[in-house]
Order: structure tokens, then sequence, then C-alpha cells
């Protein structure tokens, strides 16, 4: 068994570790087949080489030439380290650095041990000091360089291509040479916590949901039905448990749906779909807070519920949405309904190409079922997943009359449900505590709800109000529901004021000795100024720059130049590769003067830079904000767009 000493000293060549190949029991990515001509192959393998010396390269290009036949990537399974991945307590981490440890502490937390760049990352972390900064290319480290103390000091992008060649086809090529690698989202920069996440963040869409499309507070015995118990979407029945209502999940892996029973987020599971439909017609009944996993394909569940509504006129869903990884239909992110979930793998290797023409069927009748209990009292929405995008390449019936590129039949979730609360400047905020303990984390949930409360009872406008207090609400269930996976974290959604409050409350208990270590301060990509996206975060951006991407690399640079202890750049995320661009960051508070310097400065352009781009858009509810609060508590200064357009004089231009 490896130490984390030994993990941080460098690649270990002499003598090479044994190769153990890939790992029974540990999920994988699905093998690839990239299409690499045979110059691209020996491309791939110069590049997987690159890394290590002559003497060895010998016994090393063989077996990387074995895995980029087999699984279309080179993995270096030989280099996966003997060690326990988690989050270590971050003074166990060698390092010259505090900020170098807590990077460290992030990477453990949320990387998988495959990759031999893994050694090198750690051991560059381990020599850093505050008067460098180390560069990553798509999970390449290129080297510390001379910075200084207020420079970052980590840089990561990831998947940054020339914007002509980010097509499906271009990645799949890059990726299996070794060049380039998927910005997803939070976990491509060192920032990935978990399901929790996702969890809050499907609590806050399912709780106004109901708010919006069925005038409810109270969502008991209302019935929500999607897909997915994979890494992000398994948190949907937790989620569903939350709210108070009756989540039925389909999950065509066993493997995870009996994974998320076990850990308890699924209440029940079943495999018989008359069951299934027999225990939520008895739990709508009873007004039944369930969470109930179908393992089988979602789209004969959506099937049935149309059976059932067509022959008994009984409607049995009131909300609606999917979160498959449908953003990558054709390399396991969607399973199509016509084949069993083995049958399906061995398609995906064998004929990609008959693979996606059963995606595509699927997409078209799966959008057939939804749209059959669209036209009752049931509403469905875009989870962000690209379903509707994915729906509409594979013909399904998706299209809305009049509609600009970003709109489909149904809403995105941020079109209709979270919008408004991104342009009030609210998004997925988070801080992981870097000792490890549990008790910090309680510390941090008190502190933060005491924060928040101040400020509720300082006096905030109705809307913002709501806010506040689900997050309040949400904090409280959080700990009562073991939502911990990995590094103690938390997540909420706060605004400006809030987040700032919250960072300042922790460092100052740092200073004073009730948080035993630092603090690390994130948030998710999908967040009020993180990410570009014209079929998620920014599809209710209607001025036509919905496809820009200026909002997310400001968002990147500003962080970094206002004292981020580390920033992200992506091209990809839980839309897709090409579909998106994203900046994320990091920031340690370790109880001093200038981490509270940099907390606000840092916190204050996150999420001032969001709000502003929504207001020059045209948002009314971000004009409001930007008037009323940041211009008060930051000293923003913007041009405003005080009026817009005379629809008369447009008339008259006849356009």
């Amino acid at each position: 068994m490896c130490s984390l000493q030994a993990l941080c000293s460098g690649l270990p060549l002499r003598p090479l570790p044994e190769n153990r190949g890939r790992r029974a029991g540990v999920p994988h990515a699905p093998v690839r087949t990239p299409g690499l001509s045979p110059r691209e192959e020996q491309l791939a393998l110069k590049n997987a080489l690159r890394y290590f010396p002559p003497d060895v390269q010998e016994v090393l290009a063989p077996e990387f030439a074995q895995e980029l036949r087999l699984y279309g990537h080179v993995y270096m399974y030989r280099f996966c380290p003997d060690l326990e991945m988690r989050a270590y307590p971050v003074e166990q981490y060698p390092c010259r650095t505090r900020a170098a440890a807590a990077i460290m502490l992030m990477i453990m937390n949320n990387l998988d041990p495959a990759v031999a760049q893994f050694w090198l990352t750690m051991s560059y972390l381990a020599q850093m000091t505050e008067e460098q900064t180390l560069a990553m290319y798509s999970g390449h480290p290129l080297g510390l360089f001379p910075s200084s103390p207020e420079a970052p000091r980590l840089v990561i992008t990831n998947g940054m291509v020339i914007p002509n060649y980010s097509s499906r086809t271009d990645y799949e090529k890059l990726f299996a040479m070794g060049v380039t690698m998927y910005g997803q989202m939070t976990a491509g920069s060192y920032c990935y916590i978990g399901p929790q996440g996702i969890v809050h963040g499907t609590v806050l869409t399912v709780l106004n949901a109901g708010r919006r499309y069925l005038g409810l507070q109270d969502l008991a015995g209302k019935v929500f039905v999607t897909s997915g118990l994979g890494g992000m979407s398994g948190a949907q029945a937790k989620a569903a448990v939350i709210v108070g209502c009756i989540g039925v999940i389909a999950e065509v892996d066993g493997a995870a749906l009996m994974k998320r029973h076990r850990q308890g987020w699924l209440m029940e599971v079943t495999d018989s779909l008359d069951h299934c439909i027999g225990r939520l017609r008895e739990a709508r009944k009873r007004r039944e807070v369930l969470s109930l996993g179908y393992h089988g394909n979602v789209v004969d569940l959506w099937e049935r519920l149309v059976h059932e509504l067509d022959t008994t006129g009984e409607l049995l869903v009131d909300l609606g949405s999917d979160q498959t990884s449908c953003h990558n239909p054709f390399n396991g992110g969607y399973y199509p309904v016509q084949l069993s979930f083995a049958e399906a793998q061995s398609l995906m290797a064998s004929d990609p190409t008959a693979f996606k023409g059963l995606v595509q069927e699927s997409l078209r009748r799966h959008v057939s079922a939804i749209n059959r209990l669209a036209r009752e009292h049931f509403f469905f929405w875009d989870y962000g997943n690209a379903f509707l995008l994915e729906a509409q390449r594979a013909g399904a019936d998706v299209g809305k009359p009049g509609a600009n590129r970003t709109e489909f039949r149904y809403p995105s979730y941020v079109q209709h449900i979270m919008g408004d609360i991104f342009s009030q400047g609210f998004g997925p905020f988070r801080w992981v505590c870097t000792s490890g303990d549990p008790q910090d984390l309680a510390v941090t949930d008190r502190l933060a709800t005491s924060a928040l409360e101040e400020i509720v009872a300082a006096g905030v406008t109705p809307a913002v109000k709501l806010q506040y207090v689900d997050n309040i609400r949400w904090i409280r269930e959080a700990a009562k529901h073991q939502l911990v996976v990995g590094s103690q974290a938390r997540i909420l959604y706060s605004d400006q004021k809030g987040r700032v409050a919250i960072a300042l409350a922790f460092n100052q208990a740092i200073a004073r000795g009730e948080l035993k270590a630092p603090v690390v301060l994130s948030r998710d990509h999908h967040d009020v100024s993180g990410t570009d996206s014209p079929f998620r975060e920014t599809s209710n951006i209607y001025d036509g720059s919905a496809f820009c991407a200026d909002m997310a690399v400001q968002n990147f640079v500003g962080d970094a130049i206002r004292g981020a202890t580390w920033v992200a750049l992506h091209n990809g995320g839980g839309v897709g590769w090409g579909e998106v661009i994203n900046g994320g960051f990091g920031l340690v508070l370790d109880g001093t003067e200038d981490a509270e310097r940099k907390a606000r400065r840092v916190l204050s352009w996150d999420v001032a830079n969001g709000v502003a781009r929504r207001c020059w858009s045209g948002s009314p509810t971000a004009y409001e904000v930007i008037c009323q609060t940041m211009r008060e508590d930051s000293g923003v200064v913007v041009t405003l767009p005080h009026a817009v357009a005379d629809e008369r004089v447009l008339q008259a231009l006849r356009l």
C-alpha cells in the first residue's frame, strides 16, 4: 500500500509497479471507438510515453497499445495508485504551502486514480511554494512557473480546442490521442463533492416547479418521474424525499440502482412495471413520501403511464424530467429501450452506427409518450442534460412554433424554474472542511444558517426572502439526511451578500480556533456567472448572446486577478462537448486578513459578473438586483440598459 508521501514523490519507475489492469468492481468509462488512423494511433502512444524515460518505454509501449485497442484510450492502469482515494485531513499532505495541500485534498476527493499524470501533479504540488503557479493543460501538468503570492497557485484548462474543431468526432480522436479531456464542470476544477450538489439543486428545482406549474407549496401525494441513478442523477431519489413527494426513478444499470438502495437514497426498488404502477397508486392515495427505483428503461415506464391514462383515464404523474447523461447519448449516456443493458453495451462497442440508430429511435418514443401525457395536467422540463436537443436531432416532436434556437416545446429548467433565481444572484455556493472532521462541518452549518438568518432579519425583498428561507431549510435537512459523500462538504444557493457573510464567518471561526483547519470555498459551475451554455445556464437570455462565452471567460480571468487560490476554464460539462464553456475557482480560507480580503473580492465578482450580464440582456429581475443591492453593497458601476426598443419604431421599419 502506497503512502501520501510516496504519492507526492513523483512517478514510481524503479521498479515499475505491477500492472494489474482494469480493476474489477470499479466503474469504468464505456469502451470507445475513436476510429484513429495508424498514424494517429502512433501519435497517441508517443503522447503517452513522453512522461517516461527510455529505459522503461519498452515495457510500457505494448500495454499502452493494448489499452488503446481495447478501450479507445491509454489509461495507464499500471500506475493506478495502491492507496485509498479519499480526502485525507489536510495536515497529512506533504507540502510547502497550505494552499497546495488543500488542492491535493480536493483532487483526491474527485479524481479517479487512472492516469500517470496524477502522480506528477501531486509531486508538483508537494514542491510548490507561494511564489509558483502550476499550469494544467487538459490533465497534463505543464510545470511550476514563477509567479507571486497574489496569483493563483493553480491554473486549469480542459478541452479548450479551436471552435471549428469542437465536434464530438474531433473530441473522440483528441481524447484517444491523449491531448485533451472533457471539461466536466466541478470535477474538472477539483471541486466535485459527490451527489450532494445535485441533491440540493434538484430540491430547489422540484420545489419551484411545484410552485410554478402546480401552484403548490406542499408536494405531498404529487408524483415526480425521471430517470438516472448514476453519480449525479442518483441524487434525484433523495431530493424527492426531502421535498416530500413521490419520486419514481428508472435506471437501466442494476449496480447503480442497488448502490443507491444500499446507501438509503432509494427507499424501495422493483424490476416489475406492474408492481411499480401499483405501488405508485398506493402512495398517491396515502400521500406518502416515497422514492421508488424502477430497474428498467424509462421509456417503458413513460409508455406504461400513457397506457394507464388511455385505458383508465387516470393520470398518475404530475411532474417529469430526465437526468440521463443525454449530452453523451452514443457512448453510454443514454440506453435504447429496444435492448437490455448488457446488449446495449456490447452493440455500442461493436457497431456504433447501429447503436446510434436505436438510441435515436428510443428518443423519439420517449418524447412521444411525454407529449401524450403533457396534453393533460402534467408538466415536463428539460433538466439541462441536452435531452431535448438530442431528441430534436433524432427527429422527435419537440418543436415549438416561432421558437428561437434555444427553445423547444418544453422549457429548460433555467428558462422557467431557476432563471429568475440566477438573475437575483442566487446560485450553488459550496465549501469543504479540510480537517475532514464532521464536527467542523456541523460548525459551518451553524455559522452559515446564522449568517443567512441575520440578512433576512435586516430586511430583504419577498422574492429574495423566499430563497433564503428555502436554503436555511435545506441546511437543516441536509444534516438530517447524511448527504456527505467523501469530503466534509456542504452546498447551498446564495447570493453575493450571503456568500460574503458566510465566508467572513468561516474565516473568523478559523482564526478563533473554532474550526480546526482551513475551509475551501467553491461552487458548481452551474451558477450565476460561471457558465455560458445556450441550452441550460444561458437559455433564458434572449438578446441573441446565449451562444457567446464572454461571461465564463471573464469569470475565470476575473477570479484569478482578485485572488482565487485556483481557477479553471473548460469546454464541456453537463450538456456536452462543444455545447458549453464554464469557469470555476477554489479559494482557501485560513483565518488571515489576506484571506478575508480575497474572499470579499472574489465572491463579489463571481456573482456580480453574471447578474450584470443578465441585466444587460434584458432580465428585469437582474436589473432590480443591480439597482437595489449591488450598487449599495459592492460599489458596482455599470451602464444599465434603461430602455428597450420601441415596438412602434420596429413595426414602422416592417422588420
